[in-house]
């Protein structure tokens, strides 16, 4: 599909994320409308594109929630497609009512509006949450190993709310399209833990967790694998699995190449990196055993969406080195 000189809506535009993608929206010619929980916020979101290099002039906001039927009927209005990229992200609560109800709901309502306005794509942003944060066995070589094909069991027990929210919402999202969907076309990307530059002005989501690990809050490290992926390369993911034509129907996991990471190994690059300015970081993790080895794929976003990472470590280093520049973390 080719959007340029086209609107695209893209959800959540004032996130991590979001403002990344707009920025490479307007950076492409492509004009934008970008949906707001409140007006108060257009300042800061058209500081962030600007922050990136781009032109806001061709960027129109609308208000619209989540949780609120109101508004999304006309944020939808007359557009080519939708990044829905919106999400709650608070880890701190296991309360469903804040968590998961409003990622599934949200999603259907943008689903719901943009089949009944005619679009003909939605690229809903999930996550590896989705995919694999349920019990799986070890192959052959004693790995823990997980593709597309995998999915998150939302009634795990222990689930937290925030992956449980993940595996709903996208369920729910490939459900109403099989079902409701009519010419709708869905494509779904599961991208890791997200890092890299932000455009936005205060630090979100991952970014807390490198102000944790070089405060010192992080004594030992969780023991924890995880694939990394850096936010700029996920918004060119978005914009492939926009164009792609036979990026219909599927989904797509995004993480960097090579080995998957560990919150000691992150800790390990940013020391390397910054020397006396992370002399807080751990150098040991909490006492229990070794996990296994994590391989997460990606060749089909490679291979369909022509998916190029840039290495973790590299967006490691680009994301503590902008949070120094930003005055976030010491000269």
């Amino acid at each position: 599909m080719n959007t340029s000189h086209r609107t695209i809506l893209v959800t959540g535009a004032t996130g991590y994320l979001g403002s990344r993608l707009v920025a490479d929206l307007l950076q492409r010619g492509t004009s934008v409308r970008a949906t707001l929980r409140s007006l108060e916020a257009e300042p800061a979101l058209r500081a962030a594109v600007r922050r990136a290099g781009a032109d806001d002039a061709d960027l129109e906001v609308a208000v619209a929630s989540l949780t609120e039927d109101a508004g999304w009927d006309a944020a939808v209005s007359g557009v080519a497609g939708v990044h829905h990229v919106a999400s709650p992200m608070t880890h701190a609560t296991e309360d469903a009512d804040l968590v998961v109800t409003p990622a599934r709901d949200g999603a259907l309502r943008v689903l719901r509006a943009a089949r009944d306005a005619g679009v003909k794509r939605v690229v809903l942003t999930s996550s590896f949450a989705a995919v694999g944060y349920s019990a799986k066995p070890l192959n052959a070589q004693g790995v823990r190993e997980f593709d597309e094909g995998d999915w998150t069991d939302p009634g795990t027990a222990g689930l937290p709310a925030y992956p449980r929210s993940k595996a709903v919402a996208e369920r729910a999202a490939w459900d109403f399209v099989e079902r409701e969907g009519a010419a709708l076309e869905l494509v779904v990307l599961n991208p890791t833990w997200i890092a890299g530059p932000s455009l936005t002005a205060d630090p979100r989501s991952s970014l807390q967790a490198f102000l944790a690990i070089l405060g010192g809050q992080m004594a030992l490290a969780p023991r924890q694998r995880f694939g990394v992926v850096d936010v700029r390369d996920v918004a060119t993911a978005h914009l492939a699995a926009m164009d792609a034509p036979d990026a219909a129907g599927r989904r797509y996991l995004l993480l960097a190449d090579g080995p998957t990471t560990s919150w000691l190994g992150v800790a390990s690059v940013l020391r390397e990196h910054l020397g006396e300015l992370a002399s807080k970081a751990p150098v040991e993790e909490v006492p229990g055993d070794d996990l296994p080895p994590l391989v997460i794929h990606n060749e089909r976003a490679k291979a369909e969406l022509g998916f190029a990472p840039r290495p973790a470590e590299t967006t490691l280093i680009d994301t503590v080195d902008d949070l120094r520049a930003r005055g976030l973390i010491g000269a």
